[in-house]
């Protein structure tokens, strides 16, 4: 059985930096930039020595709110090494979401990009911190944000109240390398390093808090079943501040000594452009994106020759889609890996030798050393294999909780350790795990209930296609009614009514959509994942107007 690693994120890369130092660590072909494991291990040290002289102590929050930036992965095994929990902004934030984080994280330390996708993170930050802009750059005094002391910009500029990039590596100088070998001596496997929030689709976001021993481990597994060695080079075109970035992605590569090769914000032609250029060996992406770079019309003109292998993951994967992936991307060892930020993300993965069968139709089973089992909601009682339950886990994987939240932790996890993920699933006889919605989800049609998984799974076989999310909607008859959003791919059509004709006599007649619209695109998280309920509220005012 694999084992576990007893190290911090810090010593990881220490000891990469030891073993394999002239192997690629990160490159990021836009900026021509490169760098091998010691001089990666190097620059980490630097930002450490930084953050240590500006007085970010062990303990203390320090946020980040950028996209795939160099500095992003750097702050992260920063943070790692001299101790300080590393918490993630979801580069969508707005105002409010963003003071309330800050404020819940007790957060000492904001670093933040100027600017994404036309948005002002600046106007933004003096928005809801107006007294910034008169502060003294390290000095910070607020009420509104007691905890918060420094506000450090990703850029050459510089602006009120705040350090820029350039002005925080000068503090560097005050730290000798025997002080930060010091700190890093110090840490603790068990120490929390990192802290994510949820996406808050229910209530308020919650901080969810994870260890370095659940995220080296988590990438040392999922690492290991992509097969990864140090000759593997990984395109990390999904966001770095989601688990499936900042481990799936990163940690990843670092516990095999593999290449990081990060695109900053997705664009298909930067994805493929970087899979080409560097060889890339494995790719990862949300099912969207897939779907994107597989019907990009220069796709065919691109190399991807080199790939074998990645992680399709964030949310349900589409049959059709994974076989194309395998097909004709060539990631013929492509895996699925099912999780949730509280479980640092892994619970599940398919592995390179199952066959396709099991890969496009599971999430895989346990990940190694995680015990997995699937139990009856009402009763928490586990039950027979091939029945439908919530799945549950419990493992070196499970968070230490939720961040001044402990009902909701409580309520999360039991007295044994055992994680209730809300999720639905079936286990077959190997402990292949098939998703079958989540339990909020779930729609329930005069009685009968309906899984929007089971529906989507079938429209994704009909050629026109694209993408489709399966809904429920109020309705006075029956309480609610299936209701499907479609995209159709490029240059054809399709009739609602030929839709609901392709259903007929092939799914159960209350499974069949009552409703459909046709639309561009899906509401997403930053994360990529599909906000269903935004999707519910949009039809429920189009049947007000009816």
């Amino acid at each position: 059985m694999s084992q576990l690693m007893n190290t911090t994120i810090g010593m990881l890369l220490e000891t990469k930096a030891s073993d394999i130092p002239n192997n690629d660590a990160l490159v990021y072909v836009d900026r021509g930039l490169r760098l091998s494991y010691s001089e990666f291990n190097e620059t980490c040290r630097h930002v450490a020595k930084a953050l240590i002289g500006l007085g970010v102590k062990r303990g203390d929050h320090v946020a980040i709110w950028a996209s795939n930036m160099p500095e992003w992965v750097t702050t992260q095994f920063a943070t790692g090494k001299m101790g300080a929990v590393l918490v993630t902004v979801n580069t969508n934030y707005q105002a409010r979401e963003l003071a309330y984080l800050l404020k819940q994280s007790d957060s000492k330390t904001l670093i933040l990009m100027e600017s994404y996708k036309g948005v002002s993170y600046l106007d933004i930050i003096y928005e809801i911190l107006p007294e910034l802009k008169t502060a003294i750059p390290g000095q910070l005094q607020s009420e509104t944000f007691p905890h918060l002391k420094n506000v450090i910009v990703l850029s050459e500029k510089h602006y009120p109240g705040m350090l820029n990039w350039q002005d925080l590596l000068t503090y560097a100088d005050q730290v000798t390398d025997a002080t930060l070998d010091q700190r890093l001596k110090q840490l603790d496997p068990y120490d929390v390093i990192n802290m994510q929030y949820t996406s808050g689709t229910t209530g308020f976001p919650k901080g969810v808090m994870l260890t370095h021993h659940n995220l080296i481990n988590t990438g040392k597994h999922a690492g290991e079943g992509m097969n990864f060695t140090y000759k593997d080079r990984l395109c990390i075109p999904v966001p770095f501040f989601h688990c499936f970035g900042c481990v799936l992605g990163t940690l990843v590569c670092v516990t095999s000594g593999a290449t990081m090769v990060p695109v900053q914000e997705f664009n298909v032609e930067d994805v493929l452009t970087s899979i080409e250029k560097e060889r890339c060996t494995a790719v990862h992406g949300v099912p969207t994106m897939f779907i994107a770079e597989l019907n990009d019309p220069a796709y065919s003109s691109y190399d991807l020759s080199s790939l074998r292998t990645g992680i399709m993951a964030g949310s349900t994967c589409p049959i059709e889609v994974m076989k194309k992936v395998s097909d004709d991307m060539g990631a013929n060892e492509l895996t699925i890996v099912y999780g949730q930020t509280e479980t640092s993300p892994g619970i599940t993965q398919t592995r390179t030798s199952d066959s396709l069968d099991v890969r496009v139709q599971t999430v895989g089973r346990a990940m190694p050393q995680i015990e997995v089992k699937i139990v009856d909601p009402s009763t928490r009682q586990e039950v027979p294999l091939g029945v439908q339950g919530e799945i549950c886990c419990r493992g070196y994987n499970v968070m230490k909780g939720y961040y001044k939240n402990q009902e909701a932790t409580d309520n999360t996890i039991d007295e044994d350790g055992w994680l209730y993920t809300g999720d639905l699933a079936v286990m077959d006889e190997a402990g292949n795990c098939t998703i079958t919605g989540r339990l909020k989800d779930m729609i329930i049609r005069g009685g009968e209930n309906i899984y929007p998984r089971e529906v989507e799974e079938f429209l994704y076989t009909h050629p026109a296609l694209l993408d489709v999310q399966v809904i429920g909607v109020p309705d006075e008859k029956y309480g609610e009614e299936v209701m499907a959003w479609i995209r159709v791919k490029e240059g054809m059509e399709i009739e609602k009514s030929a839709l609901i004709a392709y259903c007929k006599g092939k799914i159960a007649h209350y499974k069949i959509p009552r409703y459909i619209e046709v639309c561009e695109e899906f509401p997403m998280t930053a994360s990529g994942k599909v906000q269903k309920f935004k999707l519910k509220e949009q039809a429920i005012n189009k049947m007000k107007t009816l």
